[in-house]
C-alpha cells in the first residue's frame, strides 16, 4: 500500500492524455491511481527493478477504472510520474498473488 501517492498537475495531465502519445492507449484519471495505490493488497516494487533512479512501481486494481493499473512514482516522496493500464509482466505479477479477480 502506498497511501501517500500524489500527482503534480502536469503529471496528472500527462496520464489523462496518454492516448495523444500512444494511439489506442487508455487515458487514466488520477483518482483511479490513488484508489489503486491505497489498497492494502497492492503489489509494490520498491525500488522498481527497471528504474535507474530508485522509482517505485505500484500495481493494483482500480474498481472505478475497472482494470489493473501500473503506476511509477518517485522513491522518496511518492510523487506520481506516469501510469498505464497494466499488461504483460505487471498484470501477471498482480494476478500471480493467488487473489480472486475483483468483480465490478
Amino acid at each position: 500500500m502506498v497511501d501517500d501517492l500524489w500527482w503534480r498537475e502536469e503529471d496528472g495531465d500527462y496520464i489523462r492524455r496518454r492516448s495523444d502519445r500512444y494511439p489506442g492507449a487508455t487515458d487514466l484519471e488520477v483518482e483511479w491511481t490513488l484508489e489503486a495505490a491505497a489498497d492494502p493488497r497492492t503489489v509494490v516494487h520498491d525500488p522498481d527493478p527497471k528504474s535507474r533512479s530508485g522509482a517505485v512501481r505500484i500495481i493494483d486494481y482500480s474498481p472505478s477504472a475497472g482494470f489493473v493499473i501500473t503506476i511509477i512514482a518517485t522513491g522518496n516522496t511518492h510523487a506520481g510520474v506516469t501510469a498505464w493500464k497494466s499488461s504483460g509482466a505487471d498484470l501477471r505479477d498482480y494476478e500471480g498473488q493467488g487473489r480472486p479477480w475483483p468483480t465490478p
